[in-house]
């Protein structure tokens, strides 16, 4: 793509002068046609040069200004417009047009072919003040206040103001076809829709800053060393949380637990028990008895047996002893207590000596 070259009146801040013309060498009809047609005085144009010397002229002359566009904006803030029901009133004392002028500053019909315009001052202006006292009322007011708004707001400012003076339209050679006498003109064939979308382009919006987002570090879980592996060591907590300043509360006495009454023992022993215990440690021991007796046969425990099942439940069979001497029947544990005493060694138990149930108590005892 070849380079686009400006004259230094299209740049920035520069004062207007007579634009660059660069022509072919051969001359469009539709040229020639446009200059005799604008051209009150009959002139040549049988030749480049004096296409050249008319088209300079033309085009230089103070009032050969081009309207490019017009473009409608508030004449207020939005705060202080006027509200009316009928909306042809509020566009009549609310809004006001502003005409985008412009003037030529540079011709190429050689290599681009394409004419470029340049904002008048007067235009600039305008755009300036009305940036400044309402544009950025109205992006202030929509928006959230922080700390360097009026900061940006100022920079907003600046950077508009910048970008208005440099803006430059450029477009094809074939709209210098719209241009009338003394070198004034208007764009043809929808172009000002393009200068009215590249102006709209300049109004940049206010960015408040993003929210900052704030990164919660959490402390890495200590793990369990190898010499500590313990479980209950591993449901502690790995990290203290901050402790809070709680309000001192009076807190109830515990209850004790509930307990069932049969559980529940006397700390105190009754003196029927007491005194059974002191009978029974008066009593001779079972081994002291048999040393008494030389010649005393025991009789063997009752075998355990099952009893089978008997469609009579009159008829019980007894088991018979394994040995020849009789076993006497167990007594009942009731009765048992009540022998526990003196009065228990003189009782006759199977082959006529004296005993106690003391005596013989860890032996039936197993058995039972």
């Amino acid at each position: 793509m070849p380079i686009q070259l400006l004259p230094a009146s299209a740049a920035a801040f520069a004062p207007r002068s007579a634009p660059t013309v660069v022509l072919n060498s051969k001359v469009e009809p539709w040229l020639t046609q446009t200059l005799k047609r604008i051209n009150r005085i009959k002139r040549p144009l049988n030749s480049v040069p004096q296409h050249f010397r008319c088209l300079t002229e033309t085009l230089s002359g103070a009032n050969a200004i081009w309207s490019l566009c017009s473009i409608m904006v508030p004449k207020a803030p939005d705060s202080e417009l006027r509200k009316d029901s009928n909306p042809l009133v509020e566009a009549l004392f609310n809004y006001q047009l502003i005409h985008i002028e412009a003037y030529v500053v540079h011709v190429d019909m050689v290599s681009q072919h394409e004419v470029a315009f340049k904002l008048t001052q007067d235009t600039i202006d305008a755009l300036v003040e009305y940036h400044k006292d309402i544009y950025c009322v109205d992006v202030a007011a929509s928006t959230w206040n922080w700390a360097e708004k009026e900061v940006q707001l100022k920079k907003l400012q600046e950077e508009f103001v910048q970008a208005v003076n440099r803006y430059v339209f450029r477009t094809g050679v074939r709209a210098l076809e719209g241009m009338e006498e003394e070198g004034a003109g208007e764009l043809l064939d929808g172009r000002s829709e393009d200068v009215k979308n590249a102006i709209m382009g300049l109004f940049l919006p206010l960015l408040p800053p993003p929210p900052r987002i704030v990164d919660v570090v959490r402390p890495a879980p200590i793990l369990p060393s190898s010499d500590n592996t313990a479980g209950g060591h591993w449901w502690q907590p790995t990290h203290s949380l901050p402790t809070q300043s709680l309000p001192t509360q009076s807190l109830p006495p515990p209850q004790p637990a509930p307990v069932e009454s049969w559980r529940v023992l006397p700390s105190t022993p009754s003196p029927t028990i007491a005194s059974q215990c002191t009978a029974e440690s008066q009593q001779p021991s079972f081994w002291t008895t048999m040393a008494d007796v030389p010649n005393m046969q025991l009789p063997s425990p009752t075998p355990s047996f099952s009893q089978p099942f008997s469609s009579s439940s009159d008829m019980y069979n007894s088991p018979t002893p394994s040995t020849a001497m009789p076993a006497a029947p167990l007594p009942l544990p009731s009765v048992l207590a009540q022998q526990c005493g003196p009065a228990a060694a003189n009782n006759n138990f199977g082959g006529g000596f004296s005993w106690s149930y003391n005596d013989f108590a860890p032996q039936y005892a197993a058995t039972m």
